[in-house]
């Protein structure tokens, strides 16, 4: 098991309760050897997020790498949130629907079918927070379906409809403090 495994897997258990709602896994997950990883060449998993992705600057989304896609993936679904927000977790990126790829660019304007994001709007929103540190899960769920959801499904909208597809998922943490 990789370091980057074991911190993303102790970094999830240490969330388990805290309201962070993930679907149940119905397949096998980056935690059980389908080896899929998620990277970004702007920041180190729990490491600091460039201010360039967030409101501080630019506001634009990261890049990121999709390694060991499993055989049989048919989409993708990505979301990004925040459980340390303080009035719950703050969802910053719901896409879905999305053509399998294993590059995400940087500033991507589209991606796959976009969701609906806690400020009601398409799209990434960057890191934001009001204070403190706050972790920021990237996760990106490899599917064995499309999920031909109406564009803006919300995040539980599309958890739920990704239930009985999931073939892996890898989750990818930033942190970010103001």
């Amino acid at each position: 098991m990789s370091i980057v495994m074991l911190v993303g897997m102790l970094s999830l258990s240490a969330c388990s309760g805290s309201g962070v709602d993930r679907p149940e896994h119905t397949g096998p997950a980056n935690t059980e050897g389908s080896g899929m990883d998620l990277v970004s060449s702007a920041f180190e998993s729990s490491g600091r997020i460039p201010s360039k992705y967030t409101c501080d600057g630019a506001g634009v989304s990261p890049p990121l790498s999709i390694t060991a896609l499993p055989e049989g993936t048919v989409s993708l679904a990505l979301v990004v949130d925040d459980p340390d927000a303080p009035r719950g977790t703050w969802d910053h990126w719901v896409a879905y629907d999305v053509p399998v790829t294993e590059t995400i660019p940087e500033g991507v304007p589209e991606l796959g079918t976009a969701g609906t994001n806690s400020w009601g709007r398409p799209g990434y929103g960057g890191p934001c927070p009001p204070s403190g540190s706050h972790r920021y899960f990237f996760t990106v769920y490899a599917l064995d379906a499309s999920l031909d959801l109406p564009p803006g499904a919300t995040k539980s909208e599309v958890l739920e409809a990704i239930a009985g597809h999931v073939v892996a998922e890898a989750t990818l943490i930033g942190l970010y403090s103001r």
